[in-house]
């Protein structure tokens, strides 16, 4: 299976902050040969080990953002509230896929009102979200409840993986799917390799939420050196100044030198930017100090961790829809296992 299939399973599996069981099964199953044992914890982190020594743990966020069903109306319509942070300017008339009690996918659409009828003064208005609803095609409560929708069920905007063009892929919950697939990938091309140190990955949950899952599992598995992996703001757009760019598409993975949740260590940052030159991979900076990853979280456990940040760059990422290079996605696959292959220096 190439790259781009990996990362098309892995973006149309449903995740969902608090509901990430579909993505874990599926990252258990990809992971599964390539380690020595995979556990879930209390909070629903995936942590999938090997070999024994000093823990070096790399970590990728299994969640995406969506929403809940806050409320039913009589007449069948949903209302939602949302989990992570979206632009309200985005969501009327998306296609929804909510997960139904019993693990079904229905369909639905967040309802928008013709134009036809609105006056001239609210076609400039953006809804705000507690006025938004759902429609499933439902003609009453009792018939939507009967689809198995509940308060508390939850949804995302859907759009299917695909090849935008050669070498560009698009789809939804690159943040951070593609994270996951880089450490899949790093743990599959190091799989006969015997690594000097216990190689801990943790795939977290709720990380849209508030950095919660890494937090738990950083504390239970207590490494030495860890890496964050992520899909960052791709923002090389036209109307954004370059300098205000994050980070830009086909320029290579990126190298976190501080966001808002930390500010690594020069010791990491040149440490990964050395691998990346011995490597002849190109990369770039993430520019400080925008957006915040599990390494904030990390870092700060068990006394201190030394920890960084390697990001694939998306654009749209919180959006119906994202999009990456696979060049970047295959250059931070390239990075990572480098800094694997030489991980132990860190642990001197």
């Amino acid at each position: 299976m190439n790259l781009f299939a990996k990362l098309k399973k892995l973006s149309d599996a449903f995740g969902v902050s608090g509901h990430e069981d579909e993505v874990r099964e599926l990252i258990h199953e990809m992971a599964a040969p390539y380690v020595d044992s995979c556990e879930v914890d209390p909070l629903g982190n995936l942590i999938c080990s090997r070999g024994k020594g000093p823990v070096v743990m790399l970590d990728a966020h299994m969640d995406e953002v969506g929403f809940l069903v806050r409320w039913i109306e009589p007449n069948g319509f949903l209302r939602i509230a949302p989990v992570g942070g979206w632009d309200e300017r985005l969501l009327l008339g998306q296609r929804v896929v909510i997960r139904a009690r019993d693990s079904r996918k229905v369909k639905g659409i967040i309802g928008a009102t013709p134009p036809h009828i609105l006056s001239s003064e609210d076609r400039k208005k953006t809804a705000p979200l507690e006025e938004l609803f759902v429609d499933v095609g439902a003609g009453s409560r009792e018939e939507a409840e009967g689809m198995g929708i509940t308060i508390g069920s939850p949804l995302t905007i859907y759009y299917p993986c695909e090849l935008l063009r050669e070498g560009y892929a698009t789809g939804k919950a690159f943040d951070d799917r593609v994270g996951c697939l880089v450490a899949l990938e790093a743990l599959r091309l190091t799989a006969d390799e015997r690594l000097p140190y216990r190689l801990a990955v943790n795939f977290a949950v709720g990380e849209e939420l508030g950095l919660r899952g890494a937090k738990a599992a950083a504390f239970r598995v207590a490494p030495q050196v860890a890496l964050a992996l992520e899909g960052t703001v791709g923002a090389d757009v036209p109307g954004i100044p370059e300098a205000k760019q994050p980070t830009r598409l086909g320029k290579g993975p990126a190298i976190t030198v501080a966001d808002r949740s930390i500010v690594v260590r020069p010791r990491m940052v040149g440490f990964l930017e050395g691998i990346a030159r011995a490597e002849g991979i190109p990369y770039q900076y993430k520019l400080p100090a925008y957006g915040g990853t599990d390494a904030g979280a990390i870092h700060l456990e068990r006394g201190g961790i030394l920890a960084g940040v390697v990001s694939v760059p998306c654009r749209y990422i919180h959006s119906p829809v994202s999009l990456l290079s696979l060049s970047d996605l295959e250059g931070a696959v390239k990075l990572v296992v480098g800094f694997l292959r030489r991980a132990q220096e860190l642990l001197r």
